[in-house]
């Protein structure tokens, strides 16, 4: 076992490689003994200096795929989510569609007028007589955290936001006082944690809260993104996200339009079948 190898981060800084690291990783997802002990194996047999975490992923998901697919789908959904960017708007997108899972009317980047300035808003929500308001805050490396900062300016805009009267779902609403959010694709600092509680704005990361992550919204909704599906292309990917088709389950429902991103006959099929697995998986 070589533990002198080093490897880079996403965010380009370097560390020794770590066995037990790619080991949690496979345990949280819930493989097997015997399934790690190859995976770990196999990857330091061709472990190499400079080698990048994207790599090592890449490697580890085909090797926990052939053990088992449930496990390599769970495996895959952290980075999947990465690759709704380069940038934040599919992010805001996709809070969106957990909103509208919640029986929410929602729509994105809007502009709304507080007390003294105006503010763009990434996600507006509305359901009964309550309205929300959501900043989606989207990281393109892990290493990267949303921190006090950040929850003191999102603070701070909800509470110029708070007296105006907004016209949304052909009525007059005021900013619901337990419907100001604050999400995150990665994970928060704990400083950012006590600030919100404190606070009490609602944040939901990656691991956080214990019940109720997005992880776990995720896995339970069966809300994995169309990036986990491994015969499409990170240009297909895109191409779907850019038509708004978010998540596998809303593939599946709209498969004719994968032939309007040149996916077509047999290619569209494997594609298909790929993102049903993926959902029945998460049943």
């Amino acid at each position: 076992m070589n533990h002198l190898v080093t490897i880079t981060k996403t965010d380009g800084t370097k560390e020794l490689f770590e066995e037990e690291k790619l080991r949690n990783s496979l345990r949280r997802v819930g493989a097997s003994p015997e399934a790690i002990d190859d995976v770990v194996d196999e990857v330091e047999r061709e472990m190499r200096e400079g080698m990048t975490t994207s790599d090592i992923y890449r490697r580890a998901f085909i090797l926990l795929k052939k053990h088992s697919m449930p496990m390599a789908v769970k495996y895959s959904v952290r980075r999947s989510m990465m690759e709704l960017g380069p940038d934040g708007f599919p992010f805001e997108k996709f809070v969106a569609r957990i909103f509208i899972m919640w029986g929410y009317e929602a729509v994105t980047d809007q502009k709304v007028l507080g007390t003294c300035v105006e503010h763009e808003m990434d996600v507006v929500a509305w359901k009964n007589n309550e309205l929300a308001m959501v900043e989606a805050k989207y990281h393109n490396g892990f290493g990267l955290k949303s921190d006090l900062k950040v929850a003191l300016y999102v603070k701070a805009r909800f509470d110029d936001l708070a007296q105006t009267v907004f016209k949304y779902g052909g009525m007059d609403r005021k900013l619901s006082p337990s419907e100001r959010w604050l999400f995150t694709n990665t994970k928060f600092t704990d400083r950012a944690i006590a600030y919100g509680e404190c606070s009490r704005m609602k944040l939901i990361g990656w691991n956080y809260p214990v019940h109720g992550n997005l992880h776990e919204i995720i896995e339970q909704n069966g809300l994995h993104p169309v990036a986990c599906i491994t015969s499409l292309t990170r240009e297909q990917k895109s191409d779907l996200v850019g038509r708004n088709v978010l998540v596998c389950v809303d593939l599946i429902g709209r498969p004719a339009i994968l032939g309007e991103i040149g996916v077509k006959g047999a290619d569209a099929e494997k594609v298909l079948a790929e993102a049903q697995i993926i959902i029945e998986q998460a049943k």
